[in-house]
């Protein structure tokens, strides 16, 4: 049985992170979306919020399940018994930081593997962050992210 962890910070999760989930949970046996904690960063949703958000989002994949970690991501697939890290990417720029920390997880752990997957050209241009800026100014996010996530954005950003 193979698990793959989707790790990332998924402020918010959006319809281009559901678009690998999705994609992941055909091919992996497993899927972990894995919500990372950064004390150092400062998310608009909190850890657990986030963590809710990807669990209502998730629903309807039996072999998706949401967890939290902190530290590095080497040292959380080893507490899972994991070995592949799914990757989404958008452009070349994507590819580059990735490719990076690919190699870093193995220099760091051997058996770490990193599949990459290019996200659907419906969702090239999007990110969480295009999404929270859009939200903050009252823009539109339907279609960007889930109904409920859009709820939630107003909620945060409403005055």
């Amino acid at each position: 049985m193979i698990t793959a962890i989707y790790p990332g910070s998924f402020d918010p999760i959006t319809m281009g992170h559901l678009d690998i989930i999705e994609r992941g949970a055909q091919i992996f046996d497993a899927v972990v979306v894995a919500v990372l904690e950064n004390p150092h960063k400062s998310a608009l949703f909190a850890v657990e919020e986030r963590k809710q958000l990807i669990e209502r989002s998730v629903e309807g994949f039996d072999n998706v399940r949401v967890e939290t970690f902190m530290g590095l991501l080497v040292d959380y697939l080893k507490q899972r018994g994991a070995r592949v890290v799914i990757r989404g990417l958008r452009a070349v720029s994507d590819f580059e930081f990735e490719l990076q920390n690919a190699t870093m997880n193995r220099k760091l752990w051997p058996w770490a593997e990193t599949f990459f997957m290019p996200t659907s050209t419906n969702y090239s241009y999007l990110s969480s962050s295009i999404v929270k800026e859009i939200a903050k100014y009252g823009g539109d996010v339907s279609g960007l992210v889930p109904p409920h996530v859009e709820e939630a954005l107003r909620a945060k950003y409403r005055p």
